[in-house]
């Protein structure tokens, strides 16, 4: 039986059995609801209150919800049986806390009896799905943005960053944007990421954006309840505030500047190979835009590092930006399993969890 790879993003979980040229076989939300066992829905005052999300900002926080996922996944998704159980590799987001791993390969040998364990961090595996293995991953997700140089498959933690920002705070910021110009408009957020999705793009530069604030060309949207929206200037917002964070009021630097910043502190004879090996992932990569806005603002920069984006291979699937961490660990899969260079069920009994920290690095 093929490794199982999984993904737990903070909006969307990716899972399926180690096929490296093809999508998950699984993609499904992360946030769960509660339900009551005859599958009613609880009375709340709130429907937000039944709702129960096991990872936040990329990191596993409600572990009783993150196990009744995976056993949904694991044996009603992906077909396992209770007693049959095989391997599974992990994708941990970039620094991720000891206690979470440690937390979750123990549940992993624990609660649901694997034979084997391999966990690997994002940015290697996603720059595995382009065939490479140094260069410098920026990872738009949900609730977080990762930067992070890697050099022979080893993350460069010291010089690598981690942005509290992500996919969920540029809806909000879509939201607020809108409400400014339709103010009776009633929507919740699972509608205006919809149109954030459909709409939000990218200006070719600042100055372009600049344009966008004193003329924009007017976009009349129908919502499925009949409501009719002004749709303008907005939908640039959203892009920029990757570029400019002071639109999200914050106080640091766009996205380019960052992974700019971020490779200089690595040493001098290792620029070229981050430079010419940067690859983009996550949704957000995918709006309107924003590679070539990506490239424009890389080319702006000092000649000395200028970051310049690689592309997948043809084999790959044209998506492949959504869960290219996903892929990368169905390669590593078809090494570390039949390497036995994954943890074992004696590995775990012997060490306990602290295993994972010598033989998932």
């Amino acid at each position: 039986m093929e490794a199982v790879v999984i993904d737990a993003g903070s909006k969307l979980l990716k899972a399926g059995f180690a096929i490296p040229d093809q999508a998950p076989s699984m993609i499904i939300p992360t946030q769960m609801k509660i339900m009551n066992e005859d599958g009613s829905v609880p009375d709340s005052p709130s429907l937000l209150a039944n709702n129960v999300d096991p990872v936040v900002r990329g990191f596993v926080k409600d572990w009783d919800a993150m196990e009744d996922l995976l056993h949904h996944v694991l044996y009603n998704g992906l077909g396992w049986e209770i007693g049959n159980e095989g391997q599974i590799l992990f994708a941990d987001p970039l620094l991720t806390p000891k206690a979470v791993r440690e937390q979750l390969v123990q549940l992993m040998f624990e609660t649901f009896n694997i034979s084997g364990f391999y966990a690997s961090e994002q940015a290697v595996l996603s720059l595995y799905a382009v065939g490479r293995i140094s260069g410098c991953t920026v990872d738009i997700g949900h609730g977080k943005i990762d930067i992070a140089p890697v050099i022979e498959g080893a993350v460069q933690h010291v010089s690598s960053r981690r942005l509290e920002i992500g996919g969920a705070d540029l809806t909000k910021l879509f939201a607020q944007e809108l409400a400014k110009s339709n103010p009776l408009m009633k929507l919740d957020m699972s509608e205006v990421e919809k149109l954030k999705e459909q709409y939000a793009c990218c200006a070719e530069d600042d100055l372009a954006y600049e344009k966008t604030l004193e003329s924009c060309p007017e976009e009349k949207h129908t919502l499925p309840d009949g409501q009719v929206i002004s749709i303008k200037r907005e939908r640039y917002t959203v892009g920029e505030a990757l570029f400019q964070p002071s639109i999200l009021g914050l106080e640091t630097h766009g996205l380019v500047e960052q992974l700019v910043r971020i490779i200089s502190t690595v040493s001098s004879e290792n620029h070229r190979q981050l430079l010419e090996n940067t690859v983009l992932c996550g949704g957000t990569v995918s709006m309107t835009g924003f590679e070539d806005r990506f490239q424009r603002e890389a080319s702006l920069c000092s000649s000395s590092i200028r970051p310049s984006l690689v592309k997948a291979p043809e084999y790959m699937p044209e998506d492949l930006s959504n869960y290219s961490a996903w892929v990368g660990g169905a390669i590593l899969a078809k090494v570390v399993f039949p390497q036995n260079q994954h943890i074992t069920k004696a590995d775990y009994d012997e060490s306990g969890p602290s295993v994972v920290h010598r033989k998932c690095f």
